[in-house]
């Protein structure tokens, strides 16, 4: 199925879904409306200083349609659920009805009240999606107007109990079995490289955070300074034996088999990625030295000296991480060790719905501590974590600006609802990020036993400058 037809039966499916979603939150609504009776109403939706004023814009389409009492009120309550950030919102009838006054904000449309009914039912699965479609209109820094929701959102996550039991049950995330887990990747990975060669780096297409150590690096530099950077901390030596999991294009194993004079055997599900990967290999003259293999992780066999994963552990599942453990275990040789970059929490919790469902299907960012159960029950010790949080912004900016070059040739590709679902998608994650909601976590680890341990960190950053700006991998 193509992510358009993907697109397509899921918006479908959520089409029906609310509408009996959408009635229960009038019915509820006129419920209390009857209660207060209109007059209180117009006065409670007063008290949260809400404005009301004409607004000039004649350069969007106009809108139509009459702002009841009731709308008033439900506008109300989706000010609650984001915490009043600043921005003017206006609706169907041309109105600006909160936030209009103030200068230099983002401008948000509403342009129907099926959108407002929407937002009721769940905020963030469908802003997104009626911002892809077009009846969500934003004018304005699309990442700044996030950052400042996701400042000002309240905490749902302790705060609310009957909120996060109904979150749980719309937002669960589902196990990844070996056949989901090869459908979620063809969703994502499988668009077409022509797409992501559009706005990745040049050289190795690596769709992780890059490293700056310099923050005037270009994307190019960073991506190789990542590279280094993940090979010094497993100190690669020339003769070890690599076994990667999530290879994605391929460029961390050309990477060390280059640079570090090692054997590098690397697993990937994805079809698309893989045909790249050896094909590149070819062109580097390297596959005598790097073996692509299109299989699940769990499916690893052999021996290493050392483990790598770079971007694969938020396909992993939760439910999965002992299972990756034992993988591990099998795998790396008694002296061995390995390292896991990965996209990370503060504490457990869903990852958004609308880039679970449209974006990463059984995606999930794992806090720290859920981390801890890839290695805990094989006694692995882990020696180095490293947050790389504001490189992970910092990158993804880098991305967008790129996207944002390209974004006709990509409308042309897919369709305006993609592109600025992907705007969305990359916004959202830098807003992530700058926020401090996600972090990039680098885990380094080794037998319980393992004392080859370096007494300082100074042998990851003694040559940081040097090999990045040479240029290529």
């Amino acid at each position: 199925m193509t992510m358009n037809e993907t697109v397509d039966a899921k918006e479908k499916e959520i089409k029906q879904q609310d509408q009996g979603a959408e009635i229960t939150a009038l019915s509820t609504a006129v419920r209390k409306k009857r209660a207060w009776g209109v007059e209180s109403l117009d006065n409670k939706v007063n008290k949260v200083g809400i404005r009301y004023h004409n607004t000039d814009d004649t350069s969007a389409p106009p809108l139509n349609g009459h702002v009841t009492a009731l709308d008033h009120w439900l506008i109300k309550q989706v000010l609650h659920m984001i915490g009043h950030p600043q921005f003017t919102l206006v609706v169907w009838d041309g109105q600006a009805v909160y936030g209009g006054d103030k200068d230099n904000v983002p401008i948000v449309t509403l342009t129907d009240r099926g959108v407002l009914l929407r937002l009721i039912v769940d905020p963030e699965l469908h802003f997104g999606d009626l911002y892809s479609n077009g009846r969500i209109r934003f004018e304005g820094d699309l990442s700044s107007f996030l950052i400042d929701v996701f400042g000002t959102m309240p905490d749902y996550g302790t705060g609310n109990k009957l909120r996060r039991f109904f979150t749980g049950l719309l937002h669960h995330t589902v196990g990844n079995t070996l056949d989901r887990s090869r459908n979620n990747i063809y969703h994502h990975y499988d668009l077409s490289n022509e797409f992501y060669q559009k706005w990745l780096d040049t050289e190795a297409m690596q769709y992780t955070c890059a490293y700056f150590p310099d923050p005037d690096m270009t994307l190019e530099q960073a991506q190789v300074a990542k590279l280094h950077h993940v090979c010094r901390k497993l100190q690669l030596k020339p003769g070890d034996s690599v076994v990667e999991a999530g290879c994605g294009w391929g460029g961390l194993a050309r990477f060390m088999a280059q640079h570090y004079g090692v054997s590098v055997k690397a697993y990937n599900i994805s079809r698309e990625q893989i045909a790249f990967a050896r094909n590149r290999a070819r062109e580097m003259g390297l596959a005598d030295r790097v073996e692509y293999v299109e299989d699940d992780y769990r499916n690893i066999e052999g021996k290493y000296d050392v483990f790598v994963s770079v971007g694969m552990l938020e396909h992993v599942g939760v439910n999965n991480y002992t299972t990756l453990g034992d993988v591990i275990n099998r795998c790396l040789k008694p002296d061995g060790r390995g390292l896991i970059h990965s996209i990370s929490r503060n504490r457990p919790g869903q990852m958004s719905s609308w880039i679970e469902r449209r974006i990463f299907p059984g995606g999930y960012a794992p806090a720290l501590s859920e981390m801890m159960k890839i290695f805990e029950h094989h006694d692995f010790s882990v020696w180095d974590v490293e947050n790389l949080r504001l490189h992970y912004a910092k990158t993804l900016n880098h991305w967008l600006d790129r996207f944002e070059d390209h974004a006709d040739e990509v409308a042309d590709m897919f369709d305006e609802s993609f592109v600025r679902a992907w705007r969305l998608y990359l916004c959202g994650s830098i807003a992530s990020f700058e926020s401090g909601v996600n972090g990039l976590l680098q885990l380094v680890f080794a037998r319980g036993g393992y004392n080859e341990v370096p007494w300082s960190r100074s042998y990851v950053y003694s040559t940081e400058l040097e090999d990045p700006a040479a240029g290529g991998t």
